[in-house]
């Protein structure tokens, strides 16, 4: 009964339009301070204490990273150089569009941050190059759910720290099923463009694609750096994230000397803006998490599967479902801080790997990303754009349809997910 009432409590506090993390820590506070001993001090040392886990300190730095790529320079050079080898090809800009998103978010970990970086510049190339508007928004902001998916990724930071499993691995599992996604992206917008007869603008000579690629490589070698120096465990995925800003600072000051004294309030306004909105979240869905455990809600559901003896992809239908109900109203680092501590002992008592779980996971984050009523690159993209939320939706209605073949790829091919982790990292 508190269990409903608590739920209840958020969906009430949600639809009133209090905001996510409020909603998350009055509703637990209210059924807690009623039905438990909990003291206010208790709680209140429990959020604190849920933000002191070390690898939730790679969010601010892999935020303020993608930050100063986008005031930077460094992913406007990073599209010339895309441009200029992809630009005459059937669909060029399209693809070029989907192939910066890919290596911005391979520095960024953030969805909304990628489709506003990569939209603000190939958005109006688009519409230039003759691209339905309509289109030119769904593909941007389908192209930016790569944020979260391949490495490094906030949500993935977040279901490391739940899991407890090595963010390292995470990363890694995620970095082919990326590929893979962004590839399917590129095969529609080759084979859209054929039909609609798009793209093939003029190409650029080699001495332009020589000098675009020589004054992009800065920029470019960055994922390289952030990914490789994990893989070799050379720094934990936290460093990493902090050299990566030292690094874009280097790169955006000193090589590109686009970094100016008036950008600094700007940038550091932005990335506190992102970094304190999903810790304030984390520490509310703390507490929920706290009055699900003293209820021990996660060991019931688990006591249930092992009675039903529940079919692995039963569940991975289920959940999956309600995945996406959710993602029509709550954004990744909510739905992921509600929802995984309920379903670790089921994912355990059904021998669903932890690594596999969290690429099909973030998959369905990313459909979040992109479904009404709250997905936030559609607002990214029409307020980029100009133009009224409900024209991006349908923009974005096919990308929706690629999305969800991918998520069934990944469910059934398990391999994708676990190559890299299980044969390179072990």
């Amino acid at each position: 009964m508190e269990t409903v009432l608590l739920f209840s409590i958020f969906v009430f506090l949600f639809l009133l339009n209090v905001p996510i993390a409020v909603s998350l820590a009055v509703a637990a506070l209210i059924v807690l301070g009623t039905t438990t001993d909990f003291t206010m001090y208790m709680i209140v040392q429990r959020m604190f204490a849920a933000l002191l886990s070390p690898p939730l300190m790679a969010i601010p730095a892999f935020v303020f990273a993608g930050v100063l790529m986008s005031h930077g320079g460094i992913s406007r050079y990073l599209i010339a150089a895309l441009r200029a080898w992809l630009g005459h090809l059937p669909g060029g800009l399209a693809v070029v569009t989907i192939a910066a998103c890919a290596i911005f978010a391979a520095i960024s970990g953030s969805s909304p941050a990628t489709a506003a970086a990569i939209g603000a510049i190939m958005l109006p190339a688009m519409l230039e190059g003759g691209y339905d508007k309509r289109y030119a928004m769904g593909l941007i902001a389908a192209s930016g759910t790569l944020g979260i998916l391949i490495p490094p990724s906030v949500t993935m930071v977040v279901y490391g720290v739940v899991a407890e499993e090595s963010v390292g691995k995470l990363f890694m599992g995620g970095l082919l099923p990326g590929l893979f996604l962004a590839g399917l992206l590129i095969a529609s917008a080759v084979i859209y463009a054929k039909i609609k007869g798009y793209g093939r603008g003029e190409p650029a000579s080699w001495r332009e694609r020589w000098t675009t690629t020589v004054k992009a490589l800065p920029g470019a070698f960055l994922p390289f750096f952030i990914l490789g120096t994990i893989y070799k465990g050379v720094v934990t995925p936290t460093e990493a994230a902090v050299l990566s800003v030292f690094y874009t600072i280097i790169v955006s000051a000193f090589i590109y000397r686009e970094l100016k004294p008036g950008h600094i309030r700007i940038i550091f306004r932005e990335a506190i803006n992102i970094s304190s909105m999903i810790f304030l979240i984390i520490a509310a869905a703390m507490v929920f998490a706290l009055f699900l455990t003293a209820e021990q809600v996660p060991h019931k559901i688990a006591d249930w599967i092992a009675e039903n003896q529940l079919h692995k992809y039963a569940f991975f239908f289920a959940t999956n479902l309600m995945f996406f109900i959710m993602g029509t109203f709550l954004e990744a680092v909510s739905i992921t801080l509600i929802t995984l501590p309920l379903l670790l002992p089921m994912i355990k008592a059904l021998n669903i790997d932890l690594i596999h779980f969290a690429v099909v996971m973030t998959v369905n984050m990313e459909l979040a990303m992109i479904t009404p009523p709250v997905g936030l690159n559609l607002f990214v993209v029409s307020a980029m754009a100009k133009e009224r939320v409900e024209e991006v939706v349908k923009g974005v209605l096919p990308f929706i349809l690629i999305l969800i073949f991918a998520l069934v790829v990944f469910i059934f091919w398990e391999d994708i997910s676990l190559y890299i982790p299980r044969v390179l990292m072990d």
